[in-house]
């Protein structure tokens, strides 16, 4: 089993009234985190990365976190006071450039001796486009297009040098990049950053198939997962891949408790906690795409209809939107639709808005004693619905701490899952080669 940990900062799932939450901007933060996931022999520490901050009705929206310092400066620092841990970055194909992104992961793998990785993400959205040069000219359609190439070029450039230290000239010209010159950085200890695509739809996993070392995912159900385990590793062949050489590693939650009734109360209050009254009513705004402040987030939903190609947030992908390709198919997993189930789950269960929010985004989660998640954990791993998993803490820097002291060492204790690191590099964690040198 592989784990890595998620240091949430793009998004409202950390619960900010804790009185042990602490900055999400301190480097005191980051290092915690990290050092707590080194300790428990975690394969990687994953930084997520957002390039606007996220807006409400024209203003800054301060229920996520607001202000977020640039990824791979982070993990250089890490790089310092950590040593086996692998720093992976996320970092946007649509707003940078091969040479300066491939320099910049070359770089932080030789400082920490080989343990980068850059999970590769894409934008389409005008709004983020407004703070670079070039806008928001992308086509959706064209944003894996783009990021492929990208991918194919930054391997090119790592290439440029040979293995007993060479430098040669490279040359890439193709339909989104033309560059040529020669790479400043020796080839580095992994021979290339390990690659990471965070992607569910049909685009992402093609993406992952041919270029990836790990997907990172979401799924909520064994059988959702087996279902999604088994579609992208059929894809690997095509490719001339081996199933090996694609590890999938779905999001979850973990939380521990003496046992799983204590376990699945703490649960429930951390959700109520993330999906405050003011979170209810947002995540209701981004379905029905209008202003619901008048509304009582515990009282019923709303008896509107939604409003199509709503701007109401900026930042965020608006539930239910449906694709390019789909625009003029039916509506079925639109608003109209996610309404609808809504409605119906509400009247079923007796719901408010509030907990109906609370009851339709609960993030995969494994909850119980620490024996019993462990004991999930591992059926997951065993009936092949992941390779391992991201934990993404709902407490900064703080929420792993339970996961460490109580979880891992019954996951070590079992043979499911590392007791001390047998290599350096973050390949050598994975079980993936080293990349064959292609000059």
């Amino acid at each position: 089993m592989h784990l890595a940990a998620h240091f949430p900062g793009v998004n409202n799932t950390t619960v900010w009234a804790d009185p042990r939450s602490r900055s999400q901007i301190d480097f005191s933060s980051f290092e915690q985190l990290a050092r707590t996931a080194e300790r428990g022999k975690f394969d990687f520490f994953f930084l997520a990365e957002g390039l606007r901050l996220r807006e409400y009705n024209g203003r800054v929206h301060d229920l996520d976190v607001v202000g977020r310092p640039e990824s791979l400066t982070v993990l250089n620092a890490l790089a310092a006071v950590t040593e086996r841990l692998g720093l992976a970055a996320t970092v946007n194909a649509t707003f940078n450039e091969p040479y300066e992104l491939a320099r910049r992961l070359a770089t932080l793998d030789h400082l920490s001796g080989g343990r980068a990785a850059w999970n590769v993400v894409t934008s389409s959205d005008a709004f983020t486009g407004e703070n670079f040069r070039r806008g928001g000219y992308l086509d959706r359609a064209d944003r894996y297009v783009r990021a492929a190439e990208f991918v194919a070029t930054a391997r090119e450039l790592w290439d440029s040098w040979t293995p007993e230290g060479v430098s040669r000239p490279f040359a890439h010209e193709g339909p989104q990049f033309t560059v040529s010159g020669e790479f400043t950085v020796p080839r580095s200890p992994q021979g290339h950053p390990v690659v990471i695509q965070a992607g569910d739809s049909s685009e992402g996993r093609e993406f992952a198939a041919s270029a990836a070392d790990i997907i990172f995912t979401r799924h909520g159900t064994l059988e959702a997962g087996r279902d999604f385990y088994a579609d992208v590793k059929g894809r690997l062949a095509a490719y001339g891949r081996e199933a090996d050489s694609l590890k999938i590693m779905p999001g979850v939650t973990v939380v521990v408790g003496d046992n799983d009734a204590e376990a699945q109360e703490k649960a429930a209050e951390i959700r109520r906690q993330q999906v405050s009254p003011q979170n209810a009513i947002l995540a209701a705004e981004q379905i029905w795409g209008t202003d619901l402040s008048a509304y009582d987030p515990d009282g019923p939903l709303p008896d509107i209809d939604p409003v199509p190609d709503s701007r109401i947030t900026q930042g965020r992908v608006r539930h239910g939107d449906p694709s390019p390709s789909s625009r003029l198919r039916s509506s079925r997993g639109g608003p109209i639709s996610i309404v609808a189930r809504w409605r119906a789950l509400a009247e079923a269960k007796g719901l408010s808005l509030r907990g109906t929010v609370i009851e339709t985004t609960t993030r995969q989660s494994f909850i119980g004693s620490p024996r019993t998640v462990a004991a999930e954990l591992t059926a997951f791993v065993d009936q092949r619905a992941a390779d391992g998993f991201i934990l993404v803490p709902h407490l900064t820097p703080g929420g792993l701490d339970d996961i460490v002291d109580r979880v891992v060492p019954l996951l070590q204790e079992s043979g499911a899952f590392r007791s001390e690191y047998t290599g350096s590099t973050l390949r050598s964690h994975l079980g993936l080669p080293e990349p064959v040198w292609k000059g």
